[in-house]
């Protein structure tokens, strides 16, 4: 039998109270509504198995993909599996806690957005989740309404979508944002990322063409830098420093990629 929801976790639990019933669920799932044209795929990090179903149901119903986890080495290993979008990560859970968990996803994974679940009365858990990363938190106990609230409000600023309102001059790279117009390189938290004028013109001609190996002499090229000698070594050591600035893992690039004998390649999504 299962056993009876902790009060602490969410505030509506029962089917009816959520605006849905869990045999309407099974049926948008048999149907497919969600998996034809998904908003998004989310992951739900949590290990009371309860919360889980009732929040998988309920964001199916409202027509999202939906993984479930019930810990922190399970939310790696799907992560590694699925293209997530967002996750909702319970900063209390046995072993690995979320804030661990979100260190993780934000390091490996940087267009993931993360909310973390928090104690209402816990201050310096949302403001620790924050600072690794979090895009929002939501206390509890919470009306789903209003997590599905805060997931559409996320996802509109982290999404492909919302990515592409930053701006036509602005090109996200890695865990930061090159501002083209401004020549300027921004972190996460929006502040100044320290960039010489030959740092930014490689990564303007890398983010000009996305996708596309471009040599070193392709590179000087398209920034008339006639005064590099393509057969040095100044690119290369430009390339380790922006790796260092816009990588999650320098040591394992994925944004700023070498192709062996080609050049360099900028890959957006860092698949």
């Amino acid at each position: 039998m299962t056993s009876p929801l902790r009060q602490d976790r969410c505030t509506i639990y029962d089917s009816a109270r959520l605006g849905f019933n869990r045999s309407s669920a099974e049926e948008g799932r048999r149907s497919g509504v969600a998996s034809v044209s998904p908003k998004a795929t989310i992951l739900i990090v949590d290990d009371e198995p309860d919360v889980r179903e009732v929040l998988e149901e309920y964001f199916i119903t409202h027509g999202y993909a939906v993984v479930g986890a019930e810990s922190a080495s399970a939310a790696k290993a799907m992560a590694a599996q699925h293209s997530i979008d967002l996750a909702l990560v319970d900063i209390h859970m046995p072993g690995e806690d979320g804030l661990s968990l979100a260190r993780h996803l934000r390091e490996r994974y940087a267009t993931i957005a993360i909310i973390m679940l928090t104690s209402a009365a816990m201050v310096v858990d949302r403001i620790v989740g924050l600072e690794m990363g979090a895009d929002d938190y939501v206390p509890k106990p919470f009306d789903p309404r209003e997590l599905l609230a805060r997931v559409k409000s996320v996802l509109r600023r982290t999404s492909s979508a919302g990515r592409a309102d930053i701006g036509a001059t602005k090109v996200r790279i890695g865990r930061c944002v090159l501002d083209l117009a401004a020549h300027r390189l921004m972190d996460e938290k929006g502040e100044d990322v320290a960039m010489s004028p030959l740092e930014f013109d490689l990564l303007k001609a890398l983010s000009e063409h996305p996708n596309r190996a471009l040599s070193r002499e392709r590179i000087l090229n398209l920034n008339q830098q006639r005064d590099w000698d393509p057969f040095d070594r100044s690119v290369d050591l430009r390339i380790m420093r922006l790796r260092k600035k816009i990588e999650p893992d320098p040591e394992h690039p994925r944004f700023i990629r070498t192709i062996r004998n080609e050049g360099y390649i900028f890959v957006p999504d860092g698949e």
